[in-house]
């Protein structure tokens, strides 16, 4: 999966100070919220949910000059699925500061983005990020703290498993559409969160007895759509 394909980017990002928080649930629960066409990719016999907030930076297609690209906090609320042997992600809902990105991100891909307050805020090795979507009861405050670095995940680690995932899966008008990112390994970091409250899982249909299982962390990553 982390081989790049042959050809030109069709755009590039920049994905900063990126916080990795998973839960862990029972296949069938996350089953029934995901399109058939997809196949979970489940860990140890259960699904896995990420929420991932972070800041993307200098977004752009590759049309666009330098310099105008869009800079906005995201978060993200993920699971892992499998389609024609690619694993990659499903993503329940996505947060976005900037409503041109949500737009442009439903008309083009048909992914479930929300426009958002966002604020995040950080103080030594300390960060704090809320989220509110307007005009609906999902919000997220996470305060954490960064720890030791564990540096590029070994392939058939836990960490691999979740983090690595270099393909997405929508769907749109009934069928699926498959994108696909690269970008080097995430320099992963082990992190502690002090507070958590939110309510983005229960947006999206999962309840509210997952079982929080790993927090992580990654400075940051240089992104190619290909």
């Amino acid at each position: 999966p982390p081989r790049r394909p042959p050809g030109p980017a069709a755009g590039t990002q920049r994905w900063r100070e990126l916080l990795f928080v998973h839960w862990s649930f029972p296949a069938d629960v996350v089953r029934a919220l995901v399109p058939p066409a997809l196949e979970l990719d489940l860990w140890r016999g259960r699904a896995w949910v990420g929420l991932v907030p972070f800041r993307m930076e200098a977004t752009r297609t590759s049309w666009m000059p330098r310099g105008t690209g869009l800079t906005f906090l995201e978060t993200n609320l993920r699971t892992y699925v499998h389609r024609d042997g690619a694993p990659g992600v499903y993503f329940f809902s996505l947060e976005a500061a900037s409503w041109l990105a949500v737009r442009a991100a439903r008309l083009v891909w048909g992914l479930p983005y929300f426009r958002a307050a966002m604020t995040s805020t950080r103080t030594g090795d300390e960060v704090a990020y809320t989220s509110r979507r307007r005009g609906a009861a999902a919000t997220l405050d996470v305060r954490y703290q960064l720890g030791a670095a564990l540096g590029p995940s070994p392939v058939g680690t836990l960490e691999h498993f979740l983090l690595e995932r270099y393909h997405l899966f929508a769907l749109r008008r009934g069928r699926v559409r498959h994108g696909q990112v690269h970008h080097a390994p995430y320099p992963a970091q082990r992190a502690t969160v002090t507070t958590l409250t939110q309510t983005l899982t229960t947006a999206a249909g999962l309840p509210d007895d997952g079982v929080r299982e790993t927090v992580h962390y990654a400075a940051g990553v240089e992104v190619e759509a290909v």
